[in-house]
């Protein structure tokens, strides 16, 4: 394939390093295949099993029109194995077709035949969507970029494209074979939500001030807790704000929830938050009070009076008010996962509660996650804040100045392929 010989400057996806990365802009791709790597993962209703919030599929139609001369098929994940959230893509496809006001294309299949025949078949300015990634047992799975590069997915799909667009920033903290696998043997670029995506955080952080104040919430513990330590080491959080599961864990390691909680590795990561305390023990602040779900009705009780087998579903006021004032004396504030079951209007209290504190307050401003930038949506706030990312845990690790492995993929495919 051909590339323009003129590159953009704005290509400077990590200015800190001053490496360059390829975008769409640099290839010709008329009549080409394109194989998109996009994150469509939205929030669903556990009642209904309908997507409850479409922020992610609206943001994928940027790229989308960039590529409107190509055959584009388009992939995505949706939940993890095991997770009430783990459906296929249909109802993906059907939002997305109603976005765009054009025919989707869509397969039940991600490697197979019927995936393969459909991609073949696909005609320039054509659009077609394969079914959950996970579904191929391969991409639940982190590789080396060698080894991704030779699994099953990526040695039956990379034969039918001629480009790679990875535009799955929230995806970029992952090894998976859709993310470093496709860079290893076909030309690769950022989608527009990449480029724009990590240029933005560079100079955000190039002004960002303390104190830091980071809020963490959400159900991706181990994710978590990895990047935690960092964020501490390298100056960006001088205080930590626990909520949702994660702070469900740390109240576990103090000794302030008494039963188990019922999660994966509990042990050892109640033993990690533990050890976490110890060692920095004016950073962290959990919830006072909380609330909890008792035959659909919501009641608040302070922490101490937790009952063996009582869920946590929400924060309480205490604690959001208690919250909202630290907040409101950072200098840097960022925000990372939900507080509670949100999408239940009874449990919204403490989501609702906080990203007001963070949108009303003086500090800059970062707000991450498909599920909060849904519920920043639904408030109306999206204008007070700095920056709002689709990405979670990706962005967490970012923000470490740890290497992404998508950027890395990126980065490395820049230099293999500019120099052909």
């Amino acid at each position: 394939m051909k590339i323009n010989d003129r590159l953009k400057e704005f290509n400077q996806v990590d200015n800190r390093k001053g490496v360059k990365v390829l975008t769409v802009d640099d290839f010709d791709l008329k009549g080409k295949t394109v194989f998109l790597r996009v994150d469509m993962n939205c929030p669903i209703d556990p009642d209904t099993m309908e997507i409850s919030g479409t922020k992610r599929i609206e943001e994928a139609i940027e790229t989308l029109q960039s590529l409107k001369e190509a055959k584009v098929v388009v992939a995505s994940h949706q939940g993890r194995v095991g997770n009430d959230d783990y459906t296929g893509m249909d109802k993906h496809a059907k939002v997305l077709e109603k976005l765009m006001n054009r025919e989707i294309k869509y397969v039940e299949d991600t490697i197979g035949e019927a995936a393969q025949n459909a991609i073949k078949n696909l005609e320039d300015g054509e659009i077609l969507l394969l079914d959950n990634l996970r579904l191929c047992a391969e991409e639940n799975y982190e590789f080396t970029p060698e080894n991704a590069a030779k699994t099953i997915m990526v040695s039956r799909l990379s034969k039918l494209f001629d480009l790679c667009v990875l535009d799955s920033f929230p995806s970029a903290h992952r090894s998976h074979p859709s993310i470093v696998g496709f860079p290893q043997v076909i030309p690769a670029c950022a989608g527009r939500i990449v480029e724009r995506e990590v240029r933005n955080l560079d100079e955000i952080m190039t002004v960002a001030k303390a104190p830091h104040v980071i809020v963490l919430g959400g159900s991706k513990v181990p994710d978590r807790l990895e990047a935690i330590k960092m964020l501490i080491k390298n100056g960006r959080a001088d205080h930590i704000l626990l909520t949702g599961l994660i702070g469900n864990v740390f109240m576990r390691a103090q000794a302030r929830i008494k039963s188990p909680l019922g999660i994966k590795r509990e042990d050892e990561v109640v033993a990690k938050a533990h050890a976490l305390i110890g060692e920095y023990p004016d950073v962290f602040t959990t919830p006072v009070d909380i609330a909890i779900d008792k035959d659909g009705a919501r009641v608040e009780m302070d922490v101490r009076d937790l009952q063996i087998g009582d869920k946590i579903y929400d924060l309480g006021p205490k604690t959001v008010e208690h919250y909202s004032k630290i907040i409101s004396s950072a200098g840097t504030v960022f925000i990372s996962g939900p507080a509670g079951f949100f999408e239940k209007e009874n449990f919204s209290f403490g989501t609702r509660g906080l990203l007001d504190a963070v949108a009303n307050s003086m500090a800059t401003s970062l707000v991450s996650g498909g599920h909060l930038t849904t519920a920043l949506k639904e408030q109306g706030l999206e204008e007070k804040i700095n920056h709002i990312s689709t990405a979670g845990g990706a962005l967490v690790l970012y923000l470490t100045g740890e290497k992404l492995p998508m950027i890395k993929a990126l980065e490395d495919a820049a230099i293999k392929y500019r120099t052909k």
